[in-house]
């Protein structure tokens, strides 16, 4: 991304330091996939209400939205998910901003789902097999506040779901490390540009590559075995 300097990658995979805007234009030129642009940072709405028709909402920050829409939407129950900007100040962020890390937000994923299909509590098992939560203000090779992990809880039940939860994988101990992602109420999510929807969808082969580069596949693979993501 625009000014953030890559992460080093687990122990045992390779990964080049690179920026999400330098990996858009190599890989464009590179892959030969000229299906999108980058368009004009410009965020369409407001910041998302409930979402109604008995649907409930979550909010997770891990690093690349692209890299968490793909294990939500295969959820039963889950409805729907948008890439945006959550638990910052700035009102109608902009990626530009964003990636700049000057609005205080973090790229994060809304989830609107059906409670009597998934629960809250399996959304974030979910979540936790997607990150490393030991990480601080970064995800992978994004360093940054702006790819911090995050669960921004929107009551008091998925608070205490969220705090459980996290001491639930304390205990296991499986990272290897303390969980270092923050709990906190969320305060207002602005939708991402219309170009990073759905970004796996639209361009598989460049998902792909970002995910393998960045080491985020191969450090799930590490700690979950393959097929978690």
């Amino acid at each position: 991304m625009a000014t953030t300097t890559c992460a080093r990658a687990p122990r045992g995979t390779k990964t080049r330091g690179t920026d999400r805007r330098t990996f858009l234009a190599v890989s464009f030129l590179t892959l030969a996939r000229p299906t999108i642009a980058v368009a004009e940072d410009t965020t369409l709405y407001g910041p998302r209400g409930s979402p109604g028709g008995g649907l409930e909402a979550a909010t997770f920050a891990g690093g690349c939205f692209w890299c968490m829409e793909k294990p939500f939407d295969r959820v039963d129950g889950v409805k729907n998910t948008v890439s945006g900007y959550c638990g910052g100040g700035e009102p109608r962020p902009t990626y530009k901003q964003v990636s700049a890390g000057v609005t205080g937000h973090a790229e994060s994923l809304r989830v609107e789902y059906d409670p009597q299909e998934v629960s809250y509590e399996e959304l974030l098992d979910v979540f936790w097999k997607q990150i490393n939560p030991t990480q601080e203000n970064q995800q992978f090779c994004d360093r940054g506040r702006q790819y911090r992990s995050a669960i921004f809880y929107h009551n008091k039940e998925q608070k205490e779901a969220a705090l459980k939860s996290r001491d639930k994988y304390e205990q296991l101990g499986v990272f290897q490390g303390p969980i270092r992602t923050e709990i906190v109420p969320v305060t207002g999510f602005w939708d991402a540009e219309e170009y990073h929807q759905d970004y796996y969808k639209k361009n598989p082969l460049l998902y792909r590559f970002y995910r393998s580069r960045c080491g985020r596949d191969q450090y799930l693979d590490s700690v979950w075995g393959s097929g978690n993501h």
